[in-house]
């Protein structure tokens, strides 16, 4: 109550400052609107609107909407031609309109001169997309099957992009993808830890940039490209928003709010949402071991996950517009999580077909996460033709304690117990962004510089005790209790110049990174030397490396008629290791098949070439593109054996991530967007790529060649009673590394939809795959050479999560329907898409 009095008192103390002033300019009316592209529903910053005086009697008068798109403006008493103009769009007028009174015109809408320099929108009800120099914005604000649904669920419904059964984000089939939020690494993005995708709720993205030929604008990390996910933020003055809340099956409930107040001097806005869910797994090992004197020569290891998710985000942030051309944005970014996984891993281990023993594995894992981010952003334009610099501070932290309990009993041929562990695991990571860009157009050409810094630090804190089944008391294992401090310093500066010539449009950059990287380790396992024997090659768990690369970029276009052009592209680009691909301490979750990482990790190198063509036709669009990338010291997860085995004679496994020698990746996609009535639109991409990798560790070759291809298709129908349904399919084809092949798979997801207040509140039904074939399967022959009879082969099924059925429901204030898929800028403020408009 205290909030809605202090709410209701603030705006009736702005209305009677309002009506005070107002009583000054009796003579005086204002004008009002927003002026949007007309294809995109980008608003258009600083468009100039002017008010001409038919009769000259009165001089010229006008303004420029700010940020968002707006304007307001005082005009004398008369009757005027009104002019609405933006570089590189077609101007409108509005003649002989008499002002003798506050009037609003409204949503301007400009269409794009047919000279624009670089963008060719395609329009769609389940995705639109906006082709530019360096990258494809694919604006997913209307498609069913993200309502209730994550920001993993709503990326793999993006072209060109993969979301394996683990949450794993992929770019035309290559992991090694830059994921940013607004334009910056981000405590939202989980400091590079997908996983956090699944926790946020998808329809907090207002559009997804895939950039596969980024510009020197961009960190010049990810091999495969940049993945940048805006998330959304209202414009209308006033107090609007929504509220959305869902409930599934297997249990997936939420509630979420996007709230925005605007005025002319400020804009507050909050998107908050609290989520319950359930996430059921299972996953199934078969390991064959070959060799002599084994005392285990097949195990069958069959495992079920109870994953729970619960926790609360938020998002609080306040632009203040300081002049009619600057504006300062801070923000704040927290989250709150409680998580809680169980896994059962039943296991029984053969020698000779004959079972030997069996055991029951159970695992209690907790983990309580707190992740803030505070941003500070500040734009000044210094003119209305993109003259700008701006400049942005972030600090992230992230704290997250995982204890864990590991409990393993003998179910054959005794009932006693095995063993029991407890893990005390902390995880805090801090990074700090400092970031600058100024932007000079030069009449149709514009240049670009600024600098980069980020400063990460990440400290694992590692504690292991194992219960002496002697005197019943639990011990620290003084070997695998460890700390590790990792360090990440990049600062990088970078200028890059675009230029239209005719037809011809360029964009070319060159970026200059220096990166550290630094870790330590705090363990007297490795403390003795042993830690280095272990991982069996030349390591310094302690290092300090440092890199200094140049990155250029170049962007071109040409325009083979209105509605066709070719682009080609080039650009350098750096793939870093990160913490936990670098810590040696090997995983727990099961005694025969860990991971390890490897501190010996060096960055890897990749040079990308891309060609693309685009032709439109009246209800027809195709975008299609061939890549070619060849990358230096890749990375590639190797599983090998590592020479122990655990007390019971069962050989341990590893999987563990090394630098190869290189890897060769070729390919082609194809786009098409079909609108044949009115009713029906059509959406499907093809990707088919072919990948050679070559390179030998520990004197085992892992040479390999893999094509695979990925397919996905989508339908939106209108039904009768305007009942909107939606089907989704995806394919993607078998794949193979050099020591494992996975089968293909299969899903479908579908949708309906039916607005039960039109453009007040929608619900949904969504059900996420639809078949239950979410499933990888994968078969691994680890066999060290042609001759070597010591080796083994494992057969293994995965399901991350089972089929999902949400229904969702969505009330919205002040806030029409269709501005939801409209691009709106983004929570910090700036300038995030760093895009060349001409």
């Amino acid at each position: 109550m205290t909030m809605n009095k202090s709410l209701r008192n603030f705006v009736v103390l702005t209305l009677f400052l309002f009506l005070s002033v107002a009583s000054f300019a009796q003579n005086n009316y204002t004008v009002s609107g927003s002026v949007v592209d007309e294809d995109a529903g980008i608003p258009l910053e600083y468009a100039t609107i002017t008010f001409n005086d038919p009769s000259g009697k009165l001089s010229p008068q006008g303004g420029v909407t700010d940020f968002d798109g707006n304007f307001s403006i005082e005009v004398k008493e008369g009757t005027y031609n009104i002019i609405v103009e933006y570089i590189s769009f077609e101007p409108k007028k509005f003649n002989n309109r008499s002002i003798t009174k506050d009037i609003t015109l409204g949503t301007v809408r400009l269409g794009l001169n047919a000279d624009s320099l670089d963008e060719v929108v395609i329009r769609s009800e389940t995705t639109q997309v906006d082709i530019r120099l360096d990258k494809k914005i694919y604006n997913i604000g209307k498609d069913l099957t993200t309502q209730g649904a994550s920001i993993s669920d709503a990326l793999s419904n993006v072209p060109s992009v993969t979301v394996d059964v683990e949450g794993a984000i992929s770019l035309r089939g290559n992991e090694n993808v830059k994921i940013l939020i607004n334009g910056k690494p981000s405590a939202m993005a989980g400091f590079g830890d997908t996983d956090v995708f699944k926790q946020l709720p998808a329809d907090a993205i207002e559009r997804v940039e895939v950039i596969t030929s980024p510009s020197a604008r961009y960190d010049a990390e990810g091999t495969a490209g940049i993945l940048n996910i805006i998330l959304r933020k209202e414009k209308t003055l006033g107090l609007n928003g929504s509220i959305s809340a869902n409930l599934g099956y297997p249990t997936n409930s939420s509630i979420s709010a996007n709230l925005n107040l605007r005025t002319d001097k400020f804009n507050i806005f909050n998107t908050t949402g609290v989520y319950y869910k359930k996430a059921p797994g299972h996953a199934f090992f078969d390991n064959r071991y070959y060799g002599d004197s084994l005392s285990v020569d097949r195990s069958i290891e069959d495992r079920d996950y109870d994953r729970r998710r619960q926790g609360i985000n938020t998002n609080l942030g306040m632009q203040y517009f300081l002049t009619e051309s600057s504006s300062i944005t801070g923000s704040v970014f927290m989250r709150f999580g409680d998580d809680k996984d169980i896994s059962r891993n039943n296991t029984s281990r053969f020698l000779n077909d004959n079972l030997i023993n069996s055991t029951t594995r159970t695992e209690i894992e907790k983990e309580k996460d707190e992740s803030y981010q505070y941003a500070l952003n500040y734009e000044n334009k210094f003119n209305d033709e993109g003259h700008k610099l701006t400049a942005d501070l972030q600090y992230s932290y992230d704290n997250e304690d995982r204890p864990t309990s590991i409990v393993e009993n003998f179910n054959f041929p005794t009932e006693n117990l095995q063993g029991k562990d407890r893990i005390f695991e902390n995880e805090k990571q801090n990074e700090f962004l400092i970031q600058a860009d100024y932007v000079l157009p030069l009449g149709e050409a514009q240049f670009e510089a600024g600098y980069r810094g980020t400063f990460k630090e990440e400290v694992t804190d590692y504690t292991l005790e194992s219960l002496n089944l002697s005197n019943n008391l639990y011990e620290i294992d003084s070997l695998l209790t460890n700390k590790f401090t990792y360090n990440e310093n990049v600062n990088a500066v970078y200028t890059q110049y675009g230029n239209k010539l005719g037809k011809f449009s360029f964009l070319l950059g060159l970026r200059l990174e220096q990166t550290q990287l630094k870790g330590k380790i705090d363990s007297e396992f490795a403390n003795q030397g042993a830690l280095e024997e272990e991982l069996g090659t030349d390591v310094d768990v302690n290092f300090d490396k440092n890199y200094l690369g140049l990155f250029p970029t170049v962007n071109l276009i040409y325009e083979l008629g209105e509605e066709e052009h070719v682009s080609v592209g080039y650009n350098r680009r750096i793939n870093r290791p990160r913490g936990w691909y670098i810590n040696p301490f090997p995983s727990r979750s099961s005694r025969t098949n860990i991971f390890q990482g490897n501190p010996d990790l060096d960055p890897a190198y990749s040079d990308a070439f891309d060609i693309g063509y685009l032709k439109q036709w009246d209800k027809l669009t195709l975008t299609s593109s061939i890549y070619y990338q060849h990358e230096t010291e890749s990375f590639e997860r190797i599983k090998e054996d590592t020479g122990n085995t655990t007390t019971d004679g069962e050989k341990i496994i590893r999987s563990i991530p090394i630098n190869l020698a290189k890897n060769d990746r070729f390919g082609g996609e194809l786009g098409l967007l079909y609108n044949p009535i009115d009713w029906l639109r059509l959406n499907g991409s093809f990707n088919i790529y072919n990948s050679t990798t070559k390179g030998d560790f520990n004197g085992v070759n892992y040479d390999s060649e893999n094509t695979s291809w990925f397919a996905r298709f989508s339908s939106k129908v209108t039904l009768p009673s305007d009942i909107q349904w939606q089907t989704t399919g995806f394919y993607r084809g078998p794949s193979k590394n050099a020591t494992t092949e996975s089968d293909g798979i299969f899903s479908m997801n579908i949708a309906l939809s039916k607005d039960l207040i039109k453009d007040v509140a929608t619900i949904s039904l969504n059900v996420s795959d639809v078949f239950n074939t979410r499933k990888r399967t994968s078969f691994s022959n680890n066999r060290t050479g042609v001759d070597d009879l010591d080796y083994f082969t494992s057969n293994s099924e995965f399901q991350w999560r089972e089929r999902q059925i949400t229904l969702g429901v969505v009330y919205r204030f002040n806030q029409p329907k269709n501005q939801r898929g409209r691009n709106g800028g983004n929570s910090s403020g700036m300038d995030e898409g760093g895009e060349y408009e001409g």
